[in-house]
């Protein structure tokens, strides 16, 4: 499968799509920015013919002021997936049959249903902005504590229930701010709502991939756990209808960016399964994506079903795939974000000393000093976000010596404690009996940040790939490519 460069400032070259060959759009809204690819069936495998990312900025302040929430604006989110779609030619969005569209998983978003969006323009350049909907409560949410979430039912599935999920987040809503959840009556992750908006229905086909993502959904016999819910007074007119991964959501219900009315839209699904799926992994791939945060990934065996109820503290999880299949997942809350929030810092500290770096040139910076310390006895443990296994974790510095205080020997450590907190998740032991042979890696932060290679290949034990194809957009797009 060939990839595109990825260039925030506009498009890729554009590569002239073949006449009647199937062409699909692949969408992933992420946590810091939207990416959309079209692939196209070339005869001897899918090509990416054209793609564009763009950062979304939507951060916004949450309306749990003080309780570590973590909301983002939609209106943001969608101008950046329009900026997208404006950058690819015309012509080429006219050929697009199929969507596939994927994003951050366990957030919500609530809108009114039929009066989610508004749909502007005319002709080819008609879209859809959004009206009355909620800001998204994204999976780094922090406004459901540790005793909050002891204080809800224990759910009937093999996952548990942590802050930033979707029922979560209901709940919290239902028991501190009952007054927001009536002024919404359907709700989704925000994949969901784009593809709501896209076929012009008022409640969405969630798939078992994101309704897995939220809490409270049985994965074995994929269906809400209605009983545990209704007895606690949950408003589960909230809760979507479910699909298989891989089933269509509907159709467009009118052009869109030029990709016609009628074209093919898959039911929403999870960002962590569309990347894997998008490197097309082996049985002996692990797979290892490190960008806002990290995951490290690898296939469970044909047959393989979880436990009917959920190991809090275990630190894998696995997440429905496709074709009734799992993934083993290490999903650390810590990762490119952890990277960003010392920067961040060091901009603070500047600032107070009078003197202003862009933070891109910080960055890099930093991570030209920490190639010049191959090694440091300096130790970080970097979950300053937290686990979902151990929510009340915070990051420490040991072992701080004069002699390793410089910034290079910081930024060594920081790196070093994002991998090595990974591999405490899912060591290495754990992929080899799992038939593990080498990692493909991928991810913005990896892709970035030399070091963080560097120390990759010094904590695991197999070779590793870096494969520019891994990307969750490329495997929206390739999953409803691959549809019959």
């Amino acid at each position: 499968m060939q990839t595109p460069a990825q260039v925030d400032g506009g498009a890729s070259p554009a590569v002239p799509p073949g006449p009647g060959r199937a062409c699909a759009l692949g969408i992933d809204l992420g946590t810091s920015s939207v990416k959309v690819a079209v692939v196209e069936d070339a005869g001897r495998g899918p090509v990416v013919v054209e793609s564009c990312s763009r950062e979304t900025r939507a951060q916004v302040e949450s309306q749990a002021a003080g309780l570590q929430g973590d909301e983002q604006d939609i209106q943001k989110i969608v101008a950046a997936l329009d900026e997208c779609l404006i950058a690819l030619p015309r012509q080429l969005l006219q050929g697009v049959r199929r969507i596939g569209i994927s994003g951050q998983m366990h957030g919500i978003v609530f809108w009114k249903a039929g009066r989610g969006c508004k749909w502007t323009g005319s002709g080819t350049g008609q879209r859809f902005e959004p009206e009355e909907v909620s800001h998204l409560i994204t999976w780094q949410d922090g406004r459901c504590s540790s005793i909050f979430l002891s204080l809800l039912p224990p759910p009937q599935s093999h996952l548990s229930v942590a802050t930033g999920f979707g029922c979560a987040t209901i709940y919290w809503y239902l028991r501190n701010s009952p007054d927001f959840l009536t002024r919404y009556d359907v709700a989704g992750t925000i994949q969901d709502y784009v593809v709501s908006m896209l076929c012009g229905q008022e409640r969405p086909r969630m798939s078992v991939q994101n309704a897995a993502s939220w809490g409270y959904f049985n994965t074995t016999r994929k269906n809400w756990n209605m009983d545990i819910l209704g007895e606690s007074h949950f408003p589960i007119h909230f809760l979507p209808e479910i699909v298989d991964p891989g089933d269509l959501a509907g159709e467009t219900s009118c052009v869109w960016h030029a990709i016609p009315k009628g074209a093919q839209v898959g039911a929403a699904l999870g960002d962590c399964q569309c990347s894997v799926y998008s490197c097309m992994p082996k049985s002996t791939d692990a797979v290892l994506n490190i960008g806002t945060s990290a995951q490290l990934t690898v296939l469970a065996p044909f047959g393989f079903q979880p436990a009917e109820s959920p190991d809090p503290r275990s630190p894998v999880t696995y997440f429905p795939y496709f074709g009734n299949r799992y993934l083993a997942v290490a999903a650390s809350l810590n990762g490119g974000n952890v990277l960003a929030a010392f920067v961040d810092m060091l901009a603070e500290w500047m600032a107070e000393l009078g003197l202003e770096v862009p933070r891109s040139a910080l960055y890099l910076r930093t991570i030209q000093a920490a190639l010049a310390r191959a090694d440091t006895a300096l130790s970080v443990c970097p979950t300053v976000f937290g686990e979902r296994h151990m929510p009340e974790q915070r990051g420490s510095v040991t072992d701080i010596a004069a002699s390793d205080l410089s910034l290079g020997h910081v930024t060594r450590a920081l790196c070093r404690g994002v991998v090595q907190n990974l591999h405490s998740m899912m060591p290495s032991q754990r992929l080899a009996e799992a038939g593990a042979k080498r990692i493909l890696a991928s991810g913005s932060a990896l892709s970035r940040n030399e070091v963080l290679r560097q120390e990759v290949e010094r904590t695991y034990p197999f070779p590793v790939v870096y494969g520019k194809d891994m990307d969750a957009a490329v495997g929206a797009a390739l999953v409803m490519l691959h549809r019959k």
